[in-house]
């Protein structure tokens, strides 16, 4: 993931950076309102945190002008301005999300991940089908090989992960972020419990379940 942090005050902009960066989130920082246009323009991020008041251009004309240009990156603003008319001025210019300063960054990481799932989100195709396994995401259906499998929300959702990302080896800590949350506890072993779930679940006859460990690493769902 890589965020565009827009923040003209230095010392706050280490802290976020530095916060964000141990949720392994990749950060580019600007310090004015132009040079935060400039590099916003680009498209090139999964989303942009962006301070209200900036030297140069402000926080809600680099909104405006992002959203007029065709940019859909989503964008958190920062503002000490935290009464509810200055929040509905920012969503109205084409914002996604307003956090008010100060905030805890507990907060922070948890808006901006889920301010990215959302974007991700938009999108994606209804239909994930790899080798015999085959998703309706708006139906909430799984089938196997034709035949009907009934999910429980949690195995739904892992499984779901799994086929957008088939033939990569995923670690427990991505599929635990993804599936569970940011806040969920690493130390227990629910990834594996709901791998061993639906490899029941997912049983056809011939080669057996399409997930595979990876030793060392995670799991993968194999695309073959």
């Amino acid at each position: 993931m890589r965020i565009l942090v827009v923040e003209d005050e230095i010392e706050l902009a280490r802290l976020i950076r530095r916060a964000l960066e141990r949720e392994r989130i990749d950060i580019e920082l600007a310090h004015t309102g132009d040079k935060g246009l400039e590099k916003a323009l680009t498209g090139t991020f999964d989303g942009i945190i962006l301070d209200r008041m900036l030297p140069g251009m402000d926080g809600l004309s680099i909104c405006y002008e992002l959203r007029l240009a065709g940019v859909n990156t989503p964008v958190l603003i920062l503002s000490a301005l935290r009464d509810l008319d200055r929040r509905v001025e920012g969503l109205e210019n084409g914002a996604d999300d307003y956090l008010g300063k100060p905030f805890a960054f507990e907060e922070l990481i948890a808006r901006v991940h889920a301010l990215t799932r959302r974007a991700s989100q938009r999108y994606l195709p209804d239909v994930l089908a790899v080798g015999s396994v085959a998703m309706h995401i708006h139906r909430r259906s799984v089938s196997v090989g034709g035949r009907a499998v009934e999910l429980t929300p949690t195995e739904f959702s892992l499984l779901e992960f799994l086929l957008r990302n088939a033939d990569q080896a995923l670690t427990r800590d991505q599929i635990l972020e993804h599936v569970w949350g940011y806040d969920a506890d690493p130390e227990g072993n629910v990834v594996d419990l709901y791998i061993h779930y639906l490899r029941r679940k997912l049983q056809v006859d011939g080669p057996g379940s399409p997930i595979e460990t990876v030793r060392g690493v995670g799991y993968r769902l194999r695309a073959d």
